[in-house]
């Protein structure tokens, strides 16, 4: 099966500049744990609900100063719609990630595949492998 049967479609981007509560409204609308970073088009970032968490509210500074490139995980790891998704769940265990944005052969978002989506597509025992390599513990 390849990546496209699996992602869902419609992923929602902000620029880099865009205000840490301008995407956690969005998130909140959209009712979505994550949203990609874009610049000039090209995926450069991906703010997750944990990330608003941890580095803009448990950081003593003033989160209403931030923006999104001031907590997204910079560069993160993609996959490509024409991927086997296995290869993508390989990726998502080995960084042990719950979201991966699925990018084109210009490396323009086109979606994103999520655990919950990885769920639907692959086999129980594939699905609960990959769910407790990205639950583990990742260290200090």
């Amino acid at each position: 099966m390849k990546v496209s049967q699996a992602m869902h479609k419609g992923v929602k981007q902000v620029p880099p500049t865009a205000s840490v509560a301008a995407v956690a409204k969005l998130m909140k609308t959209d009712d979505i744990g994550a949203v990609a970073v874009s610049d000039a088009d090209k995926i450069v970032g991906i703010v997750t609900d944990r990330d608003l968490a941890i580095r803009a509210l448990a950081n003593d500074g003033d989160a209403s100063a931030l923006t999104a490139r001031d907590v997204m995980t910079a560069n993160p790891a993609c996959c490509t719609e024409n991927d086997d998704i296995d290869s993508a769940v390989e990726t998502m265990a080995g960084k042990k990630i719950r979201r991966l944005p699925v990018t084109d052969a210009k490396n323009r978002l086109v979606g994103m595949l999520s655990l919950g989506d990885i769920a639907h597509a692959v086999d129980d025992k594939q699905s609960g492998e990959l769910i407790e390599a990205v639950s583990a513990h990742h260290g200090s």
